[in-house]
């Protein structure tokens, strides 16, 4: 028996997938006026938000680190959020208790892999993308009515290349369900990754200009819903950055050579394809002339 297609609950009804980046090779090297715990205090006000704006709301926090990613709190399995007037929600305390943990697990993941960690500073973003993906085709699956998904990257690690492809594997998915995937980037550069994100899906790109007022742009911005986004003139970036990176050296490139078979990039010209193993050029009329001569011998 086929499914029935799902739909909203309400127009005003969010569901929020939030990645926080706990990369600590951004947090100890970052220059910014804003350390990890500040935002965070930041990051979990915005949350609690998001809960008393509508009752139906719902939240999940995945953890982005450098070696791993893990959820961290679904708010549709926790019934008792907020404690009595006057004191801090049990959100708070759980997130933070579970951002701990995370943290040092990362840490003792990247303690094994000390090579790999000193070559890579990005956080496992494509990793935190697909793991709210999933969540989120779960949440299609799970009944007739469900609330509007979009996903909100709370980033500041820079763009690691080697994940260019499941990244961008990630964003044509989210374009293909209508998730939005609104990006706040709080590194001293621009993202081309989450840039091309927000593009891609509709969503929203901010890249706070003054760090200590983190949570007026959250507010501002990521805490309306998205029909309550076709009323109002949210902020656009001034430009996209569309650069890819290639396949063979993992670099960003202005410039290079595409594979017409399966759209692989490279950097320079090779005779075969390392990805699906067509054969280019003067190597192509090579073995095509191999092929005539073993066919006239035999």
């Amino acid at each position: 028996m086929a499914t029935l297609p799902s739909k909203p609950i309400a127009d005003d009804v969010s569901l929020l997938v939030v990645l926080i980046d706990t990369n600590p090779f951004f947090w100890s090297t970052s220059s910014s006026s804003l350390n990890f715990h500040q935002f965070v205090s930041h990051v979990l006000v915005f949350l609690d938000l998001i809960v008393r704006l509508s009752q139906l709301n719902q939240i999940v926090v995945i953890a982005t680190g450098h070696n791993t990613c893990d959820y961290i709190y679904d708010s549709s399995l926790d019934t008792d959020q907020v404690t009595g007037e006057g004191e801090l929600p049990a959100l708070y305390s759980f997130v933070l208790q579970r951002l701990e943990e995370f943290v040092d697990k990362d840490e003792k993941l990247g303690a094994k892999q000390e090579g790999l960690s000193e070559k890579r500073a990005s956080s496992l973003l494509s990793g935190s993308l697909s793991m709210a993906l999933c969540y989120i085709q779960r949440v299609f699956r799970s009944g007739p009515l469900h609330p509007q998904p979009r996903i909100l990257c709370l980033q500041g690690s820079p763009d690691g290349s080697e994940q260019y492809v499941s990244i961008m594997n990630a964003i044509f998915s989210a374009q293909r369900s209508m998730v939005p995937i609104d990006c706040c980037y709080v590194g001293s550069h621009n993202s081309a990754f989450l840039q091309q994100a927000s593009y891609i899906t509709g969503g929203v790109y901010v890249k706070p200009q003054h760090l200590e007022g983190l949570y007026q742009y959250l507010a501002t911005v990521f805490a309306v819903d998205l029909h309550s986004r076709s009323f109002l003139q949210l902020p656009r970036p001034a430009g996209v950055d569309f650069r890819a990176s290639c396949f063979c050296h993992k670099t960003t490139i202005d410039m290079g050579y595409v594979c017409s078979v399966c759209l692989s990039i490279f950097c320079k010209h090779h005779d075969k394809c390392s990805t699906c193993g067509s054969v280019f050029g003067k190597a192509q009329l090579d073995a095509a002339s191999d092929r005539k001569r073993k066919a006239s011998e035999s």
